[in-house]
């Protein structure tokens, strides 16, 4: 399977529009907020002193919640391409099992994935900083760092799923670009989530990534946060939270981040038992 994994790795590396496009959705939110999303959001909260680095910490957590699915779905296209060029039925033919096939591609976009999230994190301080905004302590950093191996893991599974039921490279395609273009959306970055209806706030709490968004806002934010609520009542700081996306509320009760935790580790393994299933039904056949 190494051997494989590493053959995954250097298709998508070597291939710079690949790793370009798949970052697209990261650069379009991020010049959205540089062209005018942060400065409506800013003097939306202009009485609140420090709400630029909070700002800053919230758009830039939103980022890094984003980059593991389009990373990880640019990397699947692998798996589509050597479909398209015939190379899958040669792995078929050769003694490769199914199954360390199909695990090559689930670890290689496993590591892109982070890989690329990491850089995304390098370049979200850097702006934080040159802001005039605060370094990560190194604590905040390990648990980023957590989130983003969990939110990955999660992802990776997810999509290794949804990408095995397409037949055709255009299907991938329009996949791909639906994908970035809801992501945005789906994770409450272009419109804050207490801004939006209450339907489309519940599909927001069930889409996996925005727990992701939520955990990384909520590491990140604190010291800012801190900063601009010093002195302001629990509830002001919690209704601020639950209209940024901050903090989930579901069924009247707020909820954590280790159910959130404990969430998104029960979906990746729903759809690393759905994706075993899958394979071993294709063995049978």
């Amino acid at each position: 399977m190494r051997a494989l994994v590493k053959r995954n790795l250097l298709l998508f590396f070597r291939d710079r529009a690949a790793v370009f496009f798949s970052l697209l959705g990261v650069f379009v939110i991020i010049g959205l907020y540089l062209l005018f999303l942060g400065d409506v959001m800013k003097s939306d909260f202009r009485r609140i002193e420090g709400a630029g680095p909070l700002v800053d910490n919230w758009i830039m957590a939103g980022v890094i919640a984003v980059t593991p699915i389009t990373t990880v779905m640019g990397a699947m296209g692998n798996m589509i391409d050597d479909q398209r060029l015939k190379i899958s039925k040669d792995f078929m033919s050769s003694p490769v099992k199914r199954s360390t096939l199909a695990s090559g591609y689930i670890a290689s976009s496993f590591i892109i994935g982070v890989t690329m999230t990491l850089f995304t994190i390098i370049l979200a301080e850097l702006y934080i900083i040159a802001n005039g905004g605060d370094l990560l302590t190194a604590r905040a950093l390990g648990k980023v760092v957590a989130v983003v191996l969990l939110n990955c893991l999660s992802a990776t599974f997810m999509l290794f799923f949804v990408v095995s039921l397409f037949k055709s490279p255009s299907a991938y395609s329009t996949a791909s670009t639906l994908i970035g273009t809801l992501i945005g959306f789906l994770t409450g970055i272009y419109i804050p989530v207490g801004a939006l209806p209450a339907a489309v706030q519940t599909v927001i709490k069930v889409f996996p990534p925005s727990h992701a968004a939520m955990m990384l806002r909520r590491i990140m934010m604190e010291p800012a946060e801190t900063a601009a609520f010093a002195g302001a009542p629990a509830s002001e700081l919690m209704r601020y939270r639950l209209s940024m996306g901050v903090a989930f509320e579901l069924g009247g009760r707020i909820i954590s981040p280790w159910q959130s935790t404990l969430y998104l580790l029960a979906v990746g393994a729903v759809f690393f038992v759905l994706s075993v299933w899958k394979i071993s039904q294709k063995q049978r056949a």
